[in-house]
């Protein structure tokens, strides 16, 4: 682990900690990256003020950079206070929040950055006051001291002051500048700001001269890095009260960057805002009218035109402007800073541009584009070069401003209600996202749905469905699924729109031949059609009709934009292309491309485009920002950390996980149904009992994986349909920082479940069984219960489904079944407990066309039974049938339970 790679992650809580996920464990760090790992431990406070403090120039990777960025926001504001002395008296460090608003929105891609708000760094702005004043309470000297220690470079920052005024009562020199240093406080309590020429009075002789040195030192690194400041302190005018004229003025404005950087405080006149003079712009316009519809190859309408805070000037103000000597002008009597050159090529440029178009205007991409700031494979003729971006300013009219506002908060969207045809009362964040997607459909564009697990993703898209069909829409929907998941769609379509017409078109369902042949009009008469991606990619016609929707579940399938999958994917044509994941996509920049690259062709660039576009992001301090409110406008995510959101979600949410059996699980599976044939022939009584059991106990390690009934060892993970849907949810899970439990009730799998699991997660978990020695258990809960302990805690049914507290946990997986509700549920109470402050999800594993499926259907029809009629589990109820129920409900689906395609 270097420096420039020391792994920081944000949890969901918004706390800042070191990713074990990605720490190298080999050899040892070098000792900068070592201090401020060890400050990390102690607290996201400590380790942000280190690396603020101690690190502020050194290169980075972009997220770490992001992050030292904020420690040295907040120790720029700490050096600033004149007295700083007062620190130790309780003077707070006062947020800036417009600062902090600012890094937010354009931080880089990291990990954990889906929880980053402006609120989230306000609070570790708290947590870095806190750890200063903490480690300014082991420090015996002042605090200058103790700052000069931390780091050289922050030296008495913020003691010089160079000031530039009006100097209104000159005409030839409007502009007065002055260098002063602070004092302490006089006896009124205020801040003295004294002429930096005293300091040569005040420090005269030569037992005061490193004190004189070092108040100095500000000045002299400004010296070396400006031409002005060189020019002051060569001349001796830094000590002098200065009259300047506005080309003197602007040449000081231009140098303020260096000499901030140098640790010089600068005072400019109040009414500038951003700390610079107004300045004329070429504002561009793009829709002010509306158009019918969104899609990727809409037309915007477009204008250009010169402004001043907002305001067009006229034509005579324009020409005195470009007349004018560059450098700062007095424009309706305010001064203005002017480059006559710039601003003038600029207006050509796009009054040329406008007139090329003859009315057309800019395409949406282009557009949209251009509104982000996203020079993404950018045309010169339609995107501003970066020189000439700080004097152009492109908004969006009425009705673009609108229909962004409805995609970027949907809150404000008109309410809109599927009525009686949907069988299901949406939440109100629910009916916000059915908002969205309405808004979206509507406009012909495409969105992605990213809500986290667990909230609902599903129900509304059935919403969006149903609403569709209410107004008379004939063109079917293509909805592409995990082949794992198909089975749960159908279900939920059937219960909660159950006026939805839905064919499955999938080898599961229709033998191949039959499907690969399929004719338009049995399709058409349908509103939903449900396959697989795999199917997608071997059925050709599902790429040569056009849909309605194009919806895409677990939308991370369609990551790797050069697998045969995702091309087939891409090739589908639909009015609108809609994806659903709970995987945050912002964070991961080869997904993002390939997502939208699905959703919105074209807008992202090509792959090529891209990669340069990021690399020159990675290069400037807070280069994302631009990508970000590009990307704002398709993407939907609520987190269950939202405290909005929070509100409305019930304590625990139980979903089925169906699965699929791979062809060995299959033929295993139907090899020991004939088995059980043969052996019920010649058992009866409590010897058929034992059959029934043993058979019972084979299926579900069959549906497990083949090594665990075969005893082989080997649990490769294509060999099990349930290794393959744990896999899904644990990315997901990982990908949200969260924390899983995962029941089993063979102790023979707890091993190889947590070696598969360690290659999902990228770090081992932990493992209890009966085997873990009593003495060492509470260790491992205190161990898994800690923020960075680890991500997943695989347990055998009997010896952690009780008395354990592990509320670290968000996710509860029943990786088999026990087939007994009371037991299950005593398992999921080792999160869903008292000091569990967050939504848990518990996810029921079954494998489709399999015992798993009807033993679970068997039990959800009997909840209403009383305890005692279950107390034996599904096993009991089985072994008291017939010869012939058992073995139809033993029998295989063989179409429903394969898990390929």
């Amino acid at each position: 682990m270097s420096f420039v790679d020391l792994p920081l992650a944000l949890s969901p809580e918004g706390k800042l900690h070191l990713d074990a996920a990605v720490e190298s464990p080999e050899g040892q760090p070098p000792e900068a990256a070592r201090e401020i790992a060890d400050a990390f431990r102690r607290g996201d406070g400590h380790g942000l003020f280190l690396l603020g403090a101690a690190q502020p120039d050194a290169a980075l990777a972009p997220a770490l950079a992001f992050w030292r960025d904020v420690g040295r926001l907040f120790v720029t504001q700490l050096c600033a206070i004149p007295d700083i002395e007062a620190l130790r008296a309780g003077v707070k460090v006062a947020p800036a929040r417009e600062e902090l608003s600012a890094l937010s929105a354009a931080a880089p891609p990291m990990t954990g950055g889906e929880y980053l708000t402006p609120a989230v760094l306000e609070a570790l702005w708290g947590r870095i006051e806190a750890a200063f004043q903490e480690e300014l309470g082991t420090w015996d000297g002042t605090v200058e001291a103790y700052l000069r220690r931390k780091s050289p470079l922050w030296n008495l920052v913020g003691r010089v002051c160079f000031h530039l005024a009006e100097n209104r009562g000159d005409e030839d020199a409007p502009f007065a500048f002055v260098a002063t240093y602070t004092t302490r406080l006089d006896a009124q309590a205020k801040v003295q700001h004294v002429p930096l020429g005293q300091a040569l009075q005040e420090y005269a002789g030569a037992r005061n001269k490193p004190a004189l040195l070092a108040l100095l030192m500000p000045v002299k690194r400004a010296a070396q890095a400006s031409a002005v400041a060189k020019d002051l302190v060569d001349s001796g005018a830094v000590f002098q009260a200065l009259a300047w004229t506005p080309a003197e003025a602007h040449r000081f404005l231009k140098e303020v960057p260096i000499f901030e950087a140098s640790g010089l405080v600068v005072r400019i006149p109040a009414s500038w805002k951003a700390r610079r003079p107004p300045r004329p712009e070429v504002q561009i316009t793009i829709g002010k009218g509306a158009a019918s519809t969104l899609g990727a190859g809409a037309m915007l309408d477009f204008s250009a035109e010169v402004t001043l805070n907002g305001e067009t000037l006229t034509a005579r103000e324009l020409r005195e402007i470009l007349n004018a000597t560059d450098g700062l002008a007095l424009v309706r009597g305010k001064w203005v800073e002017i480059d006559r050159e710039k601003l003038g090529q600029i207006l050509a440029h796009w009054k040329a541009f406008e007139a090329s178009r003859a009315g057309g205007g800019v395409s949406l991409i282009d557009g949209l584009r251009l509104l982000a700031g996203a020079r993404i494979d950018a045309d010169d003729a339609v995107a501003p070069t970066e020189a000439s971006a700080e004097w152009t300013k492109v908004v969006a009219g009425d009705a673009l401003a609108k229909t962004l506002a409805g995609l970027r908060s949907p809150e404000g969207l008109r309410a809109i209600e599927p009525g009686v045809a949907l069988q299901a009362d949406l939440r109100p964040y629910q009916k916000v996202g059915l908002r969205w997607l309405w808004w979206l459909q509507s406009l012909g564009l495409g969105g992605c749905l990213a809500d986290d697990m667990g909230l609902g993703k599903t129900i509304q898209i059935i919403a969006l469905l149903t609403l569709l069909k209410r107004d008379g829409e004939t063109t079917p929907s293509l909805l592409v699924v995990p082949a794992s998941l198909i089975a749960n769609w159908r279900a939920e379509l059937a219960r909660f729109s159950p006026g939805i017409s839905v064919l499955i078109a999938h080898p599961s369902e229709i033998p191949g031949a039959e499907l690969a042949a399929m004719e338009g009009q049995r399709i058409d008469g349908h509103d939903v059609v449900i396959t697989s991606y795999g199917a997608v990619q071997r059925v050709p016609w599902f790429a040569t009709r056009t849909w309605n929707l194009v919806v895409l579940d677990e939308a991370q399938a369609i990551k790797n934009p050069g697998a045969k999958q995702t091309r087939a994917v891409k090739a589908l044509h639909g009015r609108v292309r809609l994806a659903l994941t709970g995987t945050p996509v912002e964070n991961r920049l080869g997904d993002l491309w390939s997502l939208f690259d699905f959703i919105c062709p074209g807008l992202l660039g090509t792959p090529k485009a891209f990669s340069r576009f990021t690399k020159a992001a990675e290069a400037r301090a807070h280069g994302f920002g631009p990508l970000r409110e590009l990307v704002r406008p398709y993407i939907l995510r609520r987190l269950k950390t939202d405290r909005h959101v929070i509100a409305d979600l019930p304590d625990k949410t139980e979903v089925r996980a169906f699965c699929g059996l791979t062809k060995k699980q299959a033929a295993l599976y139907q090899q020991a149904v004939d088995e059980l044939g043969a052996a019920l022939k010649a058992a009866d009584g409590i010897k058929r009992r034992g059959v029934v059991l043993a058979s019972l106990m084979r299926f579900k390690q069959i549906c497990n994986h083949p090594s665990q009934w075969l005893a082989d060892g080997t649990y490769a993970a294509t060999d099990s349909g349930k290794f393959a849907r744990l896999s899904e949810i644990g990315e997901e899970i990982a990908g949200r920082q969260e924390k899983a439990l995962v029941f089993t009730q063979f102790r023979e799998m707890t091993a190889p479940l947590a070696r598969f699991l360690a290659g999902v997660f990228g770090r081992p978990g932990l493992v209890l069984s009966g085997e873990t020695d009593v003495k060492k258990r509470q260790g491992l809960v205190d161990q898994f219960q800690r923020d960075d302990g680890p991500p997943f805690f695989v347990l055998s049914l009997k010896a952690g489904g009780t008395g354990l507290n592990l509320t670290a946990a968000t996710h509860v997986i029943h990786f088999d079944r026990w087939w007994n509700p009371a037991v299950e549920s005593q398992a999921t109470d080792r999160a869903y407990r008292i000091g569990q402050k967050r939504n848990v999800l518990v996810h029921k594993f079954v494998c489709r066309g399999t015992v798993e499926e009807k033993i679970d259907a068997l039990i959800a029809s009997k909840q209403s039974l009383s305890r005692e009629i279950l107390e034996g589990g599904g096993e009991a109820v089985l072994t008291e049938m017939s010869d012939d129920e058992l073995l139809r409900t033993v029998a295989i689906d063989i179409r429903t339970a394969l898990a390929e395609g």
